[in-house]
């Protein structure tokens, strides 16, 4: 398919800026793409869209504060993205500077850290810290790594805002952002409901914002990202497909790494590596129902969508929610796929 398939205009009045004044005072878009129906409603409506034995499955990667700002040693500004921390004094980090950076050039971040270019490995380099750990230094100078259409600096509430309240495991430079809207009431609710849930950890690299550069999108080349599914998932995912219930992913990135671990009608745990790129066409193999926030055009998330619910469904998807002024991306409104699209469209 040609990539304008997966174009949209958005007015940029509906991309989210800033979260919601509380989690889950959001909308959501339940689509029906068997009836091809639609419906308006509210976060909240959520639960009692749940099934008995169905199980909603979350990703607790936890965002680190990945953004660092210094200047060249000739005093001018330099960007760092940390996209993975390799050992203490070394991480494979994307640099933005106005001038062709060089190897073996160093970063003054403030009086006590000092990071030198090593090496060029793709797209990111290779850095060194001189003292410390990038842990200690991303805590201490980090910034919260908002997406590049959040068209202003983080302030003090993205430190929460722009985390799950269940994150745990850190290593995201960019949030699961279906998973936002979920407060802790939730999880009582949950508990309180006897609807079962769990937890994989797929940590959301750069990549995921990595534009789509050519034409047949047949000839994308999909980034890696790491992933764990715990025995307790798996056994949880088998009990709940036992019983007829649904498996509910939270975000696109929860649903990657359950098709990615589901191979010879088995799911394999433990730490592994994706690089699934889900288009129309794709055959899904473990996820029942997707609960996802609106995606950017072009993207290879918005192509996930058009597989899971419908290439067409999800255009009327998408006229609609713009229609209905529903907020867009990662601090944006929700949709809920109550069914994964099986038939021929």
């Amino acid at each position: 398919m040609n990539i304008e398939n997966f174009n949209y205009e958005l007015p940029k009045k509906l991309i989210a800026q800033y979260p919601t004044k509380k989690r889950g005072d959001s909308k959501l878009l339940v689509a029906h793409p068997f009836s091809k129906s639609l419906q308006d409603l509210s976060f909240q409506s959520f639960v009692s869209l749940i099934q008995p034995n169905d199980l909603i499955i979350f990703n607790n990667t936890k965002v680190i504060k990945a953004r660092l700002f210094g200047q060249k040693e000739t005093g001018g500004k330099i960007e760092i993205l940390i996209e993975q921390v390799l050992d203490n004094q070394k991480a494979l980090a994307m640099i933005k500077s106005s001038k062709k950076i060089n190897m073996n050039f160093k970063i003054i971040l403030s009086n006590k850290y000092v990071v030198e270019i090593l090496e060029r490995k793709d797209n990111l380099f290779l850095i060194q810290l001189n003292q410390g750990s990038f842990h200690d230094l991303m805590e201490l100078n980090g910034h919260v790594p908002l997406p590049p259409y959040i068209n202003r600096p983080d302030e003090i509430d993205d430190i929460q805002r722009y985390q799950t309240v269940f994150a745990k495991n850190k290593g995201a430079i960019a949030a699961p952002t279906a998973g936002l809207h979920f407060s802790e009431d939730d999880f009582q609710l949950f508990d309180q409901n006897n609807i079962n849930y769990a937890f994989i950890t797929l940590h959301v690299g750069s990549g995921t914002f990595q534009p789509v550069k050519v034409t047949d999108i047949d000839q994308h080349i999909m980034h890696s990202e790491e992933f764990e599914i715990t025995n307790e998932t798996k056994i949880k995912i088998e009990l709940a497909r036992k019983k007829g219930g649904r498996i509910i992913s939270i975000g696109t990135t929860v649903l990657r790494a359950l098709e990615s671990s589901f191979i010879k009608n088995e799911i394999m745990t433990g730490h592994q590596k994706t690089t699934i790129f889900i288009k129309p066409g794709y055959t899904f193999k473990l996820v029942d129902s997707l609960f996802t926030n609106f995606h950017l055009p072009k993207s290879t998330l918005l192509m996930l969508v058009s597989a899971f619910a419908g290439y067409e469904f999800t255009k009327k998807m998408y006229s609609h929610a713009i229609e209905k002024n529903y907020r867009f991306f990662s601090y944006g409104d929700a949709m809920f796929i109550e069914q994964k699209f099986i038939k021929n469209n």
